[in-house]
């Protein structure tokens, strides 16, 4: 599933070729595309029918289209496969087509939303008074946004009583952070994914955070993180962080920092790649003397 960096890719092309213009349809070519639209595809095109769109916007790993002229938002769900693409009008239709929006102007270009496994979706929400989707007002900052409170993060974390690498998937925490990039942050950090969050220091929060910030900004810069063609952004150009991987998807290849293997497990339905040698389990305290007190004899 595409995360930050992957999702701000497809945000910027969106505001260079969608904000601002003019919905003069919108077509759903399939219903599981609007299933979060609960009045279904009809309600959907002709509630966007004539708004303007505004400025492309993103927390975390949502992505939404506000429209200028009202109170209202279209969220877009990526899911596993989806794609929102600018294309040429006439261009002939990807296989998998799910909606077309086309524009009241003269610019000769479509929006489309193709997705192969239909695991996401687009759906028009109320706005709240900071201008999210009121489905994901929950949603917490990302630590891109100027307006992340790192030290808030550092007293959370510790309240959470988890480990590290649950603690960066709760988005309700912190958002934007998937499997991928909570591997490479923690590989650069030199923190094994097991680690309990109230041991963090605010210094080894800080330097955290300053890892989790670096490697979303190379993978930004590289265009995200493409293992196949399901991830491209508006253009349908993928992107290629992928080759800068050091710990995701490496399992058996040598740790760049110290040669070791890279090892993989599995982790809540899912991998955790990590260096053995570069990050170690934490080691478990010695118990209390109230501790040992209590046990039985």
């Amino acid at each position: 599933m595409p995360e930050l960096p992957e999702v701000e890719v497809v945000r910027r092309g969106l505001e260079r070729w969608v904000s601002g213009r003019v919905v003069a349809d919108a077509e759903v070519l399939h219903p599981r595309a609007v299933r979060r639209h609960i009045a279904g595809g009809d309600d959907f095109g002709a509630r966007l029918k004539g708004h303007r769109i505004g400025l492309a916007q993103r927390r975390g790993k949502y992505l939404w289209l506000p429209l200028a002229d009202s109170e209202s938002a279209v969220l877009a769900h990526l899911g596993m496969s989806g794609q929102l693409l600018v294309q040429p009008e006439g261009a002939p239709d990807e296989k998998h087509l799910r909606i077309r929006v086309r524009f009241a102007d003269a610019l000769n270009t479509e929006l489309r939303f193709v997705d192969q496994r239909t695991f996401g979706g687009l759906s028009l929400h109320a706005t709240t008074a900071d201008g999210l989707p009121d489905v994901i007002a929950h949603i917490a900052r990302d630590p891109l946004d100027p307006l992340f409170d790192d030290a808030a993060f550092h007293e959370a974390l510790r309240r959470r009583r988890t480990t590290i690498k649950r603690a960066l998937l709760d988005q309700s925490l912190i958002s934007g952070v998937g499997n991928i990039y909570a591997d490479e942050a923690l590989w650069r950090a030199r923190l094994h994914f097991e680690r309990p969050t109230t041991g963090f220091t605010r210094p080894r929060t800080a330097e955290l955070l300053g890892h989790i910030r670096d490697v979303m900004d190379d993978a930004l810069t590289a265009g995200g993180t493409s293992f196949d063609s399901l991830y491209v952004n508006v253009n349908g150009e993928s992107g290629y962080f992928d080759r800068s991987l050091d710990a995701y998807g490496r399992e058996g290849e040598p740790c760049r920092r110290c040669g070791t293997l890279i090892r993989r497990r599995p982790w809540m339905n899912r991998s955790s790649y990590f260096c053995p040698r570069c990050q170690r389990p934490a080691r478990l305290s010695p118990p209390s003397s109230a501790e040992r007190s209590a046990r039985p004899t």
